[in-house]
């Protein structure tokens, strides 16, 4: 079996950076970055545009406006997304197409909060996914609830506070909504996704917040080793110094080996593989933003240079959709679980 992207998926993957590279280029992302004002950090028309090339309806079926695609090629555009640094809750709005009206053209943001802690871009999302119940693989069920006014909901109690990234604005929620009324859409699914479904969208979740991590992991790896050919020291490259050459080999090892699980998991779509997946591309991603940033020295402690921003952003992801501890927990339960008991491992692979 060949497990090679097809030239479908490289042809995605090629038309998702020149769409990225286009629309937000290291300009646009240093806006961002400096913009006094959080809803400036997310680009409603930018956000418009990845929903009128399918970004968030990739995965929907064709009868429904979506390109009927799976699970693999959202991994391989959230890879580039991570890559980018592209700000927003996209996983949140990724996950609510079909669910929520106007989500999948990119016209509804949608953001998450799956127990009282932090909730990003809150003030300028037009619907909260809210997550009930009990943290763990087989939590509660997912409900939504729509933002009154475009500055937040009112049920929620939440205060804004200082994010370690600065294109993330976050929200401090204390306490969960008591009353998460459905929108006429979730109706049908009786006001939220129970069960195996909302199970089934966590591990969706955080297999795209890995795929992120894997971008700017492999995006950090190809700043160090551009920076180590062109910087000079004592007449010669920094990269012909061993090592430096080792560091950045360490790099590339981390990187593909996130890379490998990330895909792998996106085939199988079991509890194990997503984990282990998630916790090796949390690893990639921060590990690596590390050693470049070392690589580069003091320039890279800089508030001009973006290593420094990629190293921000792998931190609050590894607290997103799963975060590290519960990710480790959550891989020693599917070790010690018995043959049928973990959530999804029933599916057939590769489907």
């Amino acid at each position: 079996m060949d497990f090679r992207p097809s030239h479908d998926q490289r042809a995605l993957v090629a038309g998702m950076r020149t769409l990225l590279s286009a629309r937000f280029p290291r300009r646009k992302l240093r806006e961002a970055v400096d913009a006094e004002v959080p809803e400036d950090t997310l680009d409603r028309s930018l956000w418009r545009e990845l929903g009128k090339c399918g970004f968030f309806s990739l995965r929907l079926a064709e009868k429904d406006g979506g390109a009927g695609l799976g699970l693999p090629e959202a991994v391989f555009l959230f890879e580039e997304a991570g890559r980018h640094l592209l700000p927003g809750p996209l996983v949140a709005t990724h996950l609510a197409a079909g669910l929520i009206p106007g989500v999948a053209e990119g016209d509804t943001v949608v953001t998450a909060l799956e127990a009282p802690g932090m909730v990003e871009h809150l003030a300028m999302a037009d619907v909260v996914l809210v997550l009930d119940g009990e943290r763990g693989p087989d939590r509660g069920c997912l409900r939504v609830l729509e933002v009154t006014g475009g500055h937040g909901p009112s049920v929620l109690a939440g205060r804004p506070v200082r994010s370690v990234d600065p294109t993330t604005p976050l929200h401090q929620v204390v306490s969960m909504p008591e009353r998460t009324p459905a929108l006429p859409d979730a109706g049908a699914r009786g006001g939220g996704l129970a069960g195996d479904d909302a199970a089934r969208l966590l591990r969706e979740a955080a297999l795209l917040t890995a795929a992120q991590q894997l971008g700017s992991a492999g995006q950090t790896l190809d700043m160090a080793v551009s920076h180590a050919k062109n910087r000079s020291q004592f007449g010669r490259p920094i990269g012909a110094f061993q090592a430096v050459q080792h560091l950045c080999a360490q790099m590339l090892a981390r990187t593909e080996l996130a890379r490998v699980s990330v895909y792998a998991a996106s085939l199988t779509a079991t509890e194990i593989d997503i984990t282990g997946a998630r916790l090796l591309a949390d690893e990639a991603a921060v590990r690596n933003a590390r050693d470049c940033l070392q690589l580069h020295g003091g320039m890279g402690f800089t508030w001009e240079a973006d290593v420094h921003l990629h190293l921000k952003r792998a931190w609050l992801r590894r607290t997103q959709w799963r975060p590290t501890e519960d990710a480790e927990e959550s891989l020693a339960r599917a070790l010690l679980a018995a043959p049928g008991e973990l959530p999804g491992e029933n599916r057939e692979p590769f489907e």
